[in-house]
């Protein structure tokens, strides 16, 4: 290995990913914001959120995957040079986006009326659930299309933006709680609800501000958005969707596999399921870092292809992988001698932070393989090869993940019933198969644009 070459592409990818890594970071706080804001009005309003939430989340999630498709065209694109494509493949995605965004709208007022009558939870769970789905769904136009030109801005290279607008997102976030939820200037409290109310906000405000920004930035003026408008072009579209729609579902099949695991443990107890979710959010913080590093490989690699520097690109996937690994080192180290104190954080039950412990114990062993897996996927988008990465995580999370998991949690057909740490166990198996088959795909494509390249010399 080059050590001078490691220093210039890691100071690259760090330019990259640390402003990524914040911006994820300042969303999840803003999560976390919501629960304790609507937890001080009672345990109803809390449990409101939350499992508004559970629906709410893997709804644009999906969007989220299929526009994360445009970092990957963008920066091909930018690579090469093609402006004007570029403007045009962002126009096309915003219309995607905000046909997804109106979607949603119309979905809620359509199922809303059936499905209300069919839920039948405690007190007034239900009606503060629906409400905040309600008022939440006001902001989906808003924020698919931030989605957009967070994409543009980010596979163009510039990923400052997005950190600085999360945190404006922030500051709109705790004022407008503290306003919808208690009631304050002259607005009726709303309850849990009135996080709905004030994350349509959030939403809005980071959709203008990223807008304000993408209008008056230079360093974006080459590709500027605003210098011609494009109508829906139905082929471009079609294209975009064949990238992100299996981006999307990749990104699906991995958070519903944690979700049933929790569902499934929910006959083991409140203190296992508790020690589940608690080992299962922390690992979710962590795996922030590998994933912010992916969606710095995507921009560097598919810069790198438009460039028709494949070699670089190939740089930028080793040097990528490489990188994660060193971090999740220092990670690991870090979950292993604080584990009981981490867990500590979240419960005062001894039971539970003895359980949750271990399964952060756990955890460690997956970081390693989490992290090859989510980089090496964040490199194939930057070859916009995003098929392989749906078949290969369907296949190395719930056919392969979740059947070592129920085999080892609740049965006895190779060893006594382990709960919860069957389950680990069959996340450690699922994810170090599909970190080794995408690292696997990652050099098949690699060798495949290398003799693409090699005719296109030769002729």
């Amino acid at each position: 290995m080059n050590l001078s070459a490691f220093k210039s592409h890691t100071k690259s990818l760090l330019k990259l990913t640390y402003p990524i890594l914040i911006a994820q970071l300042i969303q999840n706080l803003m999560g976390f914001v919501d629960i304790v804001m609507a937890g001080r009005v009672s345990a109803t309003d809390l449990a409101a959120v939350a499992v508004a939430n559970s629906i709410w989340l893997p709804l644009i999630l999906t969007v989220y995957g299929v526009i994360m498709a445009l970092a990957a065209i963008v920066s091909q694109l930018a690579g090469g040079k093609k402006y004007t494509d570029v403007v045009e493949q962002t126009y096309q995605t915003a219309w995607i986006a905000l046909s997804f965004g109106l979607t949603l709208i119309v979905l809620y007022y359509l199922l809303a009326p059936i499905v209300l009558p069919l839920v039948t939870l405690e007190g007034n769970l239900t009606e503060l659930m629906f409400n905040y789905l309600g008022y939440i769904v006001w902001g989906a136009p808003g924020y698919c299309l931030y989605l957009v030109l967070r994409n543009y801005s980010e596979g163009m290279s510039y990923t400052k933006p997005t950190m600085l607008i999360s945190l404006i997102g922030l500051l709109v976030n705790i004022p407008a709680n503290y306003i919808f939820i208690y009631g304050k200037l002259g607005v009726p409290a709303l309850g849990g609800a009135g996080c709905g109310v004030a994350t349509a906000l959030v939403y809005w405000a980071m959709f203008i501000s990223m807008l304000t920004y993408c209008s008056l930035s230079k360093v974006l003026k080459k590709a500027s958005l605003f210098s011609t408008f494009y109508w829906p072009n139905f082929a471009e579209i079609k294209v975009i969707l064949a990238l992100g729609i299996p981006i999307a579902l990749s990104l699906l099949f991995e958070v519903s596999l944690f979700s049933v695991v929790a569902i499934i443990l929910v006959p083991f107890g409140a203190e296992i399921v508790a020690s589940h979710q608690i080992a299962l959010n922390f690992t979710s913080l962590i795996f922030m870092v590998p994933l912010s590093i992916a969606m710095a490989a995507t921009i560097k690699v598919g810069f790198a292809v438009g460039e028709k520097n494949l070699q670089e690109a190939k740089n930028y996937c080793f040097y990528a992988i490489l990188l994660g690994l060193i971090l999740a080192v220092f990670t690991a180290f870090i979950t292993v001698v604080f584990r009981h104190q981490i867990a500590g954080f979240y419960s005062t039950e001894s039971a539970v932070v003895e359980l949750a412990a271990s399964l952060i114990l756990l955890s460690t062993l997956y970081q390693f393989s989490d992290t090859i897996q989510v980089v090496s996927a964040g490199a194939l988008r930057g070859y916009k090869d995003t098929k392989s990465i749906l078949y290969i995580t369907l296949v190395s999370y719930w056919f392969v993940g979740l059947t070592v998991g129920v085999i080892l949690g609740i049965t006895d057909w190779i060893v006594p019933k382990m709960g919860p740490y069957g389950f680990w166990i069959g996340f450690i198996v699922g994810l170090t198969t599909a970190a080794i088959l995408l690292a696997w795909r990652l050099k098949v494509v690699q060798r495949r644009f290398a003799l693409q390249d090699s005719k296109t010399t030769l002729a």
